[in-house]
């Protein structure tokens, strides 16, 4: 423990951030980060009170080894800290600009003061150490004869992948779309996770070793033969990526669209891509998507939804209103999930704070259009939830105007067409790869990330691909060098 006061000396703080009407007109990151300081970071780390249980290692999905790393910090010992970090989570870089950090929820000193800025520290560590040279291409010193294909390259495609490089194996990542990242690539805002940051990742996995192939679409212009007579073993990472749709009347009308379309394709613009519109895909699409002087409403209270918000504001939106059929949560504690538990509350992204109308317990009920096909409005209701059900509250029907309607209500599953169905793999009951331990119905094929496990957070597929790399391991060799989770904690004390 480096500071036994430190958590009576210091209160949380975090980088201050860049005001709401500066930082809309770009989608630059939010922070102000030469402001805090490498010592504020080193006081931060100082409220950490080495638990004698520590449950934030167990809340977070990687067991990342946090009371160590935070010591290590403290002392100054960034690469050391680092050196911790590292073994137990590939892309600390990812992991601190965009986990909700599930670790916070569950810090002993969360229970009556605001908790270590464990998120904020980790960031830190990265950032420094790709500063000051710490990070460094590790290719593997000898090499197996065994190849593997990881179909897929978002967080938990390319977890896979490192690991599986590091075990010595050689290793290709099939991406279908023009660039690598998966949903880091494509979904996440710049304004949250800027795309320098994953391409600087890809190009070291690169020099370790790792082949990426691009507009690599499995199943179509890609031949699962192909896959099955190349390969030893194949990891399935392709994401979660139907996502839950509206089937209301008015659907069809142009206006209504998903989420990720908006988003994919501002995230294309800003990197300086062509953005081509999918007339196959999504009938309803017939042009670029944009949210300029327009009446948005955002059908989906979570993460996606904010993302929305966020990005429509800076397209220069009329009106931003995120709607959720849910009842608004409670603000602060939340008796129903009590400590260590995630905390079911009421939560104000950086998007909200730019701009938006938030309201609960809304239905919606209709999209309406003109003669031209176009959405001029949206009809809503009011409802009151009792015994796990709705009911409608009469008399509060309504239409308002909107011009630009994002469904921001999750996702259901993969594509079953495709590379699942060619290959042969079995589905669960929530149309999610089905798997034991990571293994399919077919002996040489994986799965993991969100493929596997359904939607979830970008931490849980980096601890999903890291741990099916260890079962591919075990696969081939009969034994893996890699550690499980659980090992982790002894293999850094050690």
């Amino acid at each position: 423990m480096g500071k036994p006061t430190g958590f009576l000396e210091y209160t949380r703080a975090l980088p201050k951030k860049r005001d709401p009407k500066e930082r809309i007109n770009d989608y630059r990151e939010l922070y102000v980060y030469d402001t805090f300081g490498k010592e504020k970071v080193e006081e931060q780390a100082a409220r950490c009170m080495n638990c004698g249980i520590p449950f934030c290692h167990n809340g977070c999905p990687l067991g990342n080894i946090i009371p160590e790393f935070n010591d290590a910090v403290y002392d100054k010992n960034w690469e050391e800290a680092y050196t911790i970090l590292t073994s137990t989570n590939n892309f600390p870089e990812f992991t601190g600009r965009i986990c909700p950090a599930p670790c916070e929820a569950s810090c002993v000193l969360g229970i009556n003061q605001p908790p270590v800025a464990i998120e904020e520290i980790e960031k830190n560590i990265i950032e420094t150490a790709f500063r000051n040279g710490y990070v460094k291409p590790k290719a593997p010193t000898t090499r197996t004869d065994k190849k593997i294909a990881v179909v897929g390259s978002g967080p938990a495609g390319l977890a896979a992948a490192a690991q599986l490089n590091k075990a010595g194996h050689n290793v290709t990542v099939f991406e279908r779309a023009d660039e690598i990242g998966g949903l880091l690539r494509y979904g996440i805002p710049d304004f949250k996770l800027e795309k320098w940051v994953v391409e600087r990742r890809v190009a070291l996995m690169k020099e370790e070793g790792v082949v990426f192939k691009t507009n690599a679409n499995v199943g179509v212009n890609i031949s699962v033969e192909q896959l099955n007579n190349e390969f030893d073993a194949i990891i399935l990472c392709g994401g979660s990526t139907v996502p839950r749709d509206l089937p209301i009347p008015g659907r069809e009308l142009k206006g209504v669209y998903f989420a990720m379309e908006f988003l994919s394709q501002q995230n294309k613009r800003i990197g300086g891509k062509s953005v081509e519109v999918d007339h196959t895909g999504n009938p309803y699409i017939d042009g670029e998507l944009w949210a300029k002087d327009k009446n948005v409403f955002v059908i989906g209270g979570g993460d996606t939804g904010s993302d929305c918000v966020g990005t429509s504001n800076r397209h220069g939106a009329k009106s931003v209103t995120q709607i959720e059929l849910l009842s608004k949560p409670p603000e602060g504690k939340n008796e129903n999930t009590p400590w260590p538990n995630w905390p079911m509350i009421l939560r104000t992204s950086t998007s909200h704070e730019e701009g938006v109308e938030r309201q609960w317990s809304i239905l919606t009920k209709e999209f309406v259009g003109d003669a031209k096909g176009n959405l001029t409005g949206i009809k809503l209701v009011d409802i009151k939830w009792g015994a796990g059900k709705f009911e409608e509250i009469v008399g509060s029907e309504r239409i308002i105007p909107c011009e630009l309607a994002l469904l921001a209500a999750g996702f259901l599953h993969p594509q079953p067409k495709g590379a699942i169905e060619q290959l042969g793999v079995e589905l669960d009951e929530r149309g999610n790869v089905k798997s034991k331990n990571y293994q399919t119905n077919v002996s040489k094929i994986f799965a993991a990330g969100d493929m596997r496990r359904g939607q979830s957070l970008v931490v849980w597929a980096i601890s999903e691909g890291r741990e099916a790399a260890r079962a591919v391991d075990v696969y081939l060799m009969g034994e893996s060098s890699l550690e499980a989770k659980d090992d982790s904690l002894i293999s850094v004390l050690a």
